[in-house]
């Protein structure tokens, strides 16, 4: 019989996890610096937290054995969790609370992408406490940063709006709508043509079919409609956000200095007023980067504002500012493969220390730990075969890359060789 992983999981063998630790860290330097700090929720969760505020799937979500009367499950994505935490744990801190994550997500096969993967890893941000649109721009530029840091230089970042999206599609029905929000999402224009409607909501509804490009474009394109005032204000907080993330990343495009790293060109941004998110809580702000139309358009992460979320965790309902974005860790690995900037091996042990007699193994341990002990790391390893040929030795050290070898003798001095 051959043992396999269950449908849906696989296994990370050391250079996978080298490489998914490559990424996990040079994202987890962005966090820190700016100001993040993390945070840890459980893998299992009441299915009530879940399907709180009707932002998840049910379908999407793995369930367990209930356990005294409840439903549980296991976590499809992390904002929920971390906003039932924030309510119940973080009530008495002051706000804005900073947050970041890197953690496994679990969804159905039947909703995963990847060939039916069931197990995803994901790191992202949650800013709670803060709803202007510095707070949207500050999450925004962080993302810049992250994908920066990561040497990712061939992508675009498209913004949306959920409440603008709702207020250019309150004008259909609510069957009709769902129909417009598939056609918008796919932009697929043969669709959008096939439905039902009127003259007039047909031409509306191609109109925003073409609300997607530069931004200056589509936010003129969106004066020349008649709009309400709440909607003219969504309009005014989008231009105001790509006005301060231009100005931003152009001050660190000219100086060079703001991030380590070196130099940085304009983001590449796209406005697109048909952009909807996988969950339903966001209430403005919505976004997704993707990879370049070479590289297959694969989104690497998405995030938006939840304004409602964290009220429904809370008996008194009340709304409370909250925006952040998951950047998928498994799409970031397989854009960063062809580039060269991940290890294309495990690290090498520095030393191969050998006790050339039974004797002389308390020794051998004993100098390991006194190599380990550095204030910098030194990998050290034992070697257990103590009846093996010198030469054998010595071809096993070359084959793993080592570049030392720390005999030990019976007295338990050690003899130091260098490898070529």
């Amino acid at each position: 019989m051959t043992y396999q992983p269950p449908v849906g999981a696989r296994d990370l063998l050391p250079l996978d996890v080298a490489q998914k630790h490559w990424i996990e860290n040079r994202l987890e330097q962005v966090f820190q610096r700016w100001g993040y700090h993390r945070i840890i929720t459980s893998t299992v969760e009441v299915m009530d937290t879940l399907m709180a505020g009707g932002a998840i799937d049910q379908a999407a979500v793995i369930e367990l054995q209930p356990v005294a009367g409840k439903r549980l499950g296991l976590r499809p994505e992390l904002t929920a969790s971390i906003a039932r935490t924030a309510v119940t744990r973080l009530a008495r801190v002051t706000y804005p609370q900073r947050l970041y994550y890197n953690a496994n997500v679990f969804r159905q096969a039947t909703q995963a992408s990847h060939g039916g993967q069931q197990e995803f890893y994901q790191a992202g941000v949650e800013l709670l406490g803060a709803g202007a649109t510095v707070a949207d721009a500050e999450i925004v530029l962080l993302l810049l940063d992250c994908l920066h840091n990561l040497h990712l230089d061939s992508w675009c970042l498209i913004l949306g709006d959920a409440q603008l999206t709702q207020a250019l599609l309150a004008p259909f029905s609510p069957d009709q709508r769902q129909a417009v929000r598939q056609a918008l999402a796919s932009l697929d224009r043969v669709a959008l043509e096939a439905i039902d409607l009127t003259p007039e909501l047909h031409q509306h509804a191609l109109n925003l079919l073409d609300m997607r490009g530069h931004p200056e474009d589509v936010l003129q394109a969106l004066g020349q409609l008649p709009l309400g005032s709440d909607t003219q204000a969504a309009v005014e907080r989008l231009k105001s956000l790509v006005a301060l993330v231009r100005e931003v990343t152009q001050t660190q495009d000219n100086s060079q200095r703001l991030t380590p790293g070196g130099d940085r060109s304009a983001p590449a941004l796209t406005l697109d007023l048909s952009l909807i998110q996988p969950f339903d809580y966001y209430t403005g702000l919505v976004f997704e980067v993707v990879t370049s139309p070479e590289q297959g358009c694969q989104v690497l992460g998405q995030g938006g504002r939840y304004d409602n979320l964290l009220g429904v965790f809370q008996n008194q309902g009340q709304g409370f500012p909250g925006i952040g974005f998951v950047l998928n860790i498994e799409a970031l690995h397989q854009t960063l493969l062809p580039t060269g900037h991940l290890p294309q091996d495990t690290p090498p042990s520095d030393w191969l220390v050998v006790p050339t007699v039974p004797q002389a193994a308390a020794a051998a341990f004993t100098y390991a730990q006194t190599l380990r002990a550095s204030a910098s790391l030194v990998r050290a390893e034992v070697h257990l075969a103590i009846d093996e040929a010198p030469a054998a030795i010595r071809a096993l050290a070359r084959q793993r890359h080592i570049s030392r070898i720390a005999w030990i003798g019976p007295d338990g001095l050690p003899d130091i060789e260098a490898l070529n």
